[in-house]
């Protein structure tokens, strides 16, 4: 039972569930739903991890800037694979975050808050997260594995005894899950997702056109045109870029077709991971999956054709979550609702 303090303070934070991700992090709060959804990106001058105006060039603000900033800025994404790669700047993004949701509630109190994290990281990579968040001005930090955050919030029965499979395609890591009685049975986390579809679209326009494009244009590509499979009509769309041999702008038409088969490498190792993940299964999980089928979650779960390619290599019916790419952060939410009867699936928990 909480004590009458931890009740109080409860009325008076704003405890919150945050999707710490390499692309965007999402921010929910308990009755409120996701209340802040921004790119994980900030704007510093460059040589230092001073972040422009006063503190405040982070999230749009600074992902406007990514490829276009002059010699004096940098736009900084801080977190690659899903993990903490610069320490100074997770913090200055965090704090911005943490306190823009708790806002002037933070006199109160610091407010409890859960992180989602990849269920392939490292110790030292777990704390380099605690310890962003305490000094960012969390209070409690809860950390949850993604795929449990993903299944929470995709509504999967994962606390039920009956095998729930999450695919979770954030921006820098692939979560695969199967999950029962309210754990993880089997799973694998492989550092391919979302930015490595982007990569191979940039990867594709070098080789085949001498042309540079940069990762915002590679990301509008993969939403517009992009697809594992071949799906209805296909479209094409104009790209613009720098010539590599004359160094100068230039324009282009690139097709679906193309993009798909750009794609084809790290869509594959995805699916390679999927069954992977299947086929050390124990066996009545895995009759309960012919039943349950897969849920896909995430950004890279928008992409079209992805539930066919992993139906047709796995046999499995495959559905994508509703709303994917909040799933995590409204799982994170939940998670603290229920945090007393949830609280052994925390990979760690920590007073500050």
């Amino acid at each position: 039972m909480p004590t009458v303090l931890e009740r109080l303070r409860s009325w008076f934070t704003v405890d919150m569930g945050i999707d710490l991700g390499t692309c965007n992090t999402l921010v929910a709060v308990r009755g409120e739903g996701i209340v802040l959804n921004e790119p994980s990106v900030v704007a510093v001058k460059k040589g230092t991890n001073e972040v422009l105006n006063n503190g405040a060039a982070v999230g749009w603000m600074a992902k406007e800037m990514l490829g276009k900033t002059p010699g004096s800025i940098s736009a900084v994404r801080p977190l690659k694979d899903g993990v903490i790669s610069d320490f100074e700047i997770t913090e200055a993004m965090l704090a911005y975050f943490i306190h823009k949701v708790n806002g002037r509630a933070s006199w109160f109190g610091k407010p409890r808050v859960v992180i989602s994290i990849p269920s392939g990281i490292t110790e030292v990579e777990k704390r380099a997260v605690l310890d962003s968040a305490e000094r960012a001005g969390a209070g409690r930090i809860y950390l949850l594995e993604e795929p449990v955050a993903a299944a929470i919030g995709a509504g999967l029965p994962f606390v039920e005894p009956t095998a729930s499979m999450i695919v979770d395609i954030g921006g820098g890591t692939t979560e695969v899950a199967i999950m029962s009685l309210a754990d993880i049975a089997v799973c694998e986390s492989v550092r391919v997702a979302g930015d490595d579809l982007d990569e191979a679209i940039i990867s594709h326009m070098k080789k085949t056109y001498n042309m540079m494009i940069g990762e915002q244009s590679a990301e509008r590509i993969k939403i517009e045109i992009g697809s594992a499979a071949p799906v209805g009509e296909e479209t094409t769309m104009e790209v613009r870029g720098r010539d590599m041999v004359s160094g100068l702008p230039r324009k282009m038409v690139l097709s679906s077709e193309e993009v798909r088969e750009a794609l084809q490498e790290p869509v594959g190792a995805i699916v390679e991971a999927v069954t992977r993940t299947l086929e050390r299964a124990e066996p009545e999980l895995a009759a309960d999956l012919v039943e349950n089928g897969i849920t896909l979650a995430g950004g890279g779960a928008l992409l079209r054709g992805i539930d066919a390619i992993i139906s047709s290599a796995t046999g499995l019916d495959v559905r994508v979550a509703e709303d994917p790419l909040t799933a995590v952060a409204r799982g994170t939410a939940i998670f603290l609702e229920n945090i007393e009867k949830l609280k052994g699936n925390l990979q760690s928990d920590t007073d500050i």
